[in-house]
């Protein structure tokens, strides 16, 4: 059995599970003739049709003319009386030629079958004298140029979409050599990262840093689309990496290719994919960004085909046929997973002008302010058939969590217009502070999950971003609270931080509980890994930008050391199977998210504040930014929101 650590589940997103035999790809034996082999078949026919057309030529005593490519020809019968003759229904013009042109006709049409015959001859005697390799080689040739004119029938123009003002891209260096020295040692830990994917694993979705190879997961199906490649982009871009950047371009434009038959995860595509290809063209400007990133939310259009309109958590990307986690609450969606979609469809709507992005996330929107919630608390299951909640279980961890993070977050992207995700933020944040939020009897605050009426006093890695959430969101906050909302920022850090400094490794672990005397610290054996997360160095980033204390600086050194020390292995950095050990296994798994955000947010942390400032940039859950759209005028206003 998979142990949940190898299940890389990453950012606000699912928590680890075992799926069992179901996440693992089936194996089909193939059965393959040799390219010369069909290269053969392929004369024979073609040399077959040159005698069969020979020796089977129309007799001129029953056609008066038969031609290819000439000026006389079948056509459907109109009118007899122009010197033609009916024959079922089609008329043969040129009755009145002579027979003496129709023979040197034919003759000519026999003199082209057996110059063509002598000429397919002579080709497939120069085939045959060619190697193996050399086949090969011209068939794979022949199979880019119809994969090219196919991605040129694919690659519609999309209509010039005015860029929104992007400010502070080229820019952070540090003043304090100190803090410059770090910010450079994070630039190299990407480099490593990045290199040692490129010679292992480029093309796959991830590496495998112990045994040098590619690495993907379920959520990715059973394709290869080089999701480290997107993932990294705009974190390779504003780190001044143009050339791994490049790289990464070219390797997109030539083979990124959605028309695969596979079934994928639509949040961790959205996130990963659409909102990397997305934050790559604003940062970029490069064309190739956006049409693939339209190219494949087209692709994911029809998950939202369900009775309400609550996406389905994998579709085909062929088929377009979309299901459920087996495991899910019977059958139901996932709040973090239909819930984290809002920020790249309306930026898609923005760059297009097409509404039907905009329409599914205002549809899930509109469809949520109409149910009823457990104590104002949204639980993390709904099904997409019946439109009722599953199991009362809600969380800001896994499962959750993303949902509360794009509200807040719609409501930043349109320049603070958009009222009504902001209430339903401020809403949803005061039922959690009442129901979720806890102190410790050591005096620590942590978040717990409600599970059927009861409070489990246990909080994830993954909750640990909630701590910037409220730093990011105090600014607005309703009844002057915006001092209350930082404090409480404040206080997860501070949570978070012992989770990692309490461990051997000064790594965090997946989950820790708040029972009796254990505080901060994992009690089972399944919850004492770390699988390169962000999620604490991000809430570190936040506060830091939010209050310059220099402790949030200290700690995400801390951090930076310990995965340097004890995740960096030759080929690249692997997470740990138990923070508590002096001598950790290692799950041999470089994730994409390391790449796209736990290496971003550190090297951002390290940067001056003018690097992609959070008045004209909003991140998404996978740390991709996207520019703030100032909606007022554009064809999304019809949002009563945006008015």
């Amino acid at each position: 059995m998979t142990t949940p650590a190898l299940l890389p589940f990453s950012g606000r997103r699912l928590p680890p599970l075992n799926l069992g035999a179901s996440a693992f790809p089936h194996h089909r034996a193939t059965l393959r003739l040799s390219e010369k082999f069909i290269l053969l078949l392929i004369l024979s026919a073609f040399i077959t049709l040159c005698f069969g057309a020979f020796f089977f030529l129309p007799d001129s005593s029953k056609h008066k003319r038969f031609d290819l490519g000439l000026e006389d020809v079948l056509i459907p019968h109109v009118d007899t009386s122009k010197g033609g003759k009916n024959l079922g229904g089609f008329l043969i013009h040129g009755q009145g030629h002579d027979e003496h042109r129709h023979r040197e006709e034919e003759e000519r049409l026999r003199n082209k079958i057996r110059a063509d015959h002598e000429k397919a001859l002579e080709e497939a005697k120069e085939k045959l004298k060619k190697s193996r390799d050399e086949i090969q080689a011209e068939i794979q040739t022949e199979k880019n140029k119809v994969v090219q004119e196919l991605k040129k029938k694919d690659s519609k123009p999309l209509p010039p979409v005015p860029l929104p003002n992007l400010v502070g891209i080229n820019s952070g260096e540090p003043a304090d050599p100190d803090i410059r020295e770090k910010r450079n040692k994070v630039k190299e830990m990407m480099k490593h990262a990045w290199d040692n994917y490129r010679q292992y694993g480029w093309g796959h979705n991830e590496l495998k840093p112990i045994a040098r190879k590619g690495h993907s997961t379920n959520i990715f199906g059973n394709s290869q689309m080089g999701a480290t490649i997107v993932d990294a982009l705009d974190t390779l871009y504003i780190m001044g990496l143009h050339d791994e950047f490049r790289e990464g371009q070219e390797w997109i434009d030539k083979n990124l290719d959605f028309s695969v038959n596979s079934e994928v995860s639509v949040f961790e595509v959205n996130i990963r994919f659409i909102g990397g290809l997305l934050a790559a063209y604003y940062l970029s400007g490069q064309e190739v960004f956006k049409i693939k990133a339209v190219q494949l939310a087209g692709k994911l259009l029809p998950a939202f085909n369900t009775p309400t309109g609550i996406p389905w958590a994998m579709v085909n990307l062929k088929s377009g046929v979309g299901r459920n986690w087996g495991w899910a609450s019977a059958g139901s969606s996932i709040l973090a997973e239909f819930g984290t979609l809002h920020m790249e469809f309306v930026h898609l709507s923005y760059l297009t002008g097409d509404p039907v992005y905009y329409n599914k996330v205002m549809h899930i929107r509109k469809l949520l302010q109409k149910m009823d919630r457990p104590n104002g608390l949204y639980p993390n299951y709904l099904n997409p058939r019946t439109g009722r909640w599953g199991q009362h279980h809600t969380s800001v961890g896994g499962l959750g969590d993303s949902f509360y993070e794009y509200l807040l977050k719609a409501w930043l992207m349109s320049d603070k217009m958009d009222t009504e995700a902001r209430k339903m933020y401020d809403d949803a944040i005061e039922a959690i502070e009442k129901h979720l939020i806890r102190k410790s009897n050591g005096g620590l605050t942590f978040i717990g999950e409600w599970k059927n009426g009861h409070l489990e006093r246990k909080m994830g890695h993954l909750t640990c971003f909630a701590g910037g959430m409220f730093a990011l969101g105090a600014d607005g906050s309703r009844d002057d609270k915006a001092g209350h909302y930082l404090q409480l920022g404040a206080e997860i850090a501070h949570t978070c931080h012992e989770s990692y400094d309490r461990t051997t490794l000064k790594l965090g672990p997946e989950a820790f509980k708040f029972d009796g005397g254990v505080e901060a610290v994992a009690v089972r054996q399944n919850e004492k890994y770390y699988i390169l997360r962000p999620e604490v160095i991000e809430t570190y980033w936040y506060m830091w930008r939010f209050t310059h204390d220099p402790k949030y600086r200290q700690w995400g050194w801390e951090a930076t050391q310990a995965i340097d020390k004890y995740c960096r292995v030759s080929g690249g950095f692997s997470g740990v199977k138990d923070v508590y050990s002096s001598s950790p296994t290692y799950d041999d798994v470089q994730q994409s998210f390391f790449l796209a955000e736990t290496l971003k947010y550190l090297y951002l942390l390290f940067s001056n504040d003018d690097l992609l400032p959070l008045d004209n940039w909003v991140f998404n859950t996978e740390a991709h930014p996207l520019p703030v759209l100032h909606l007022a005028n554009t064809t999304l206003s019809g949002n009563p929101a945006y008015r």
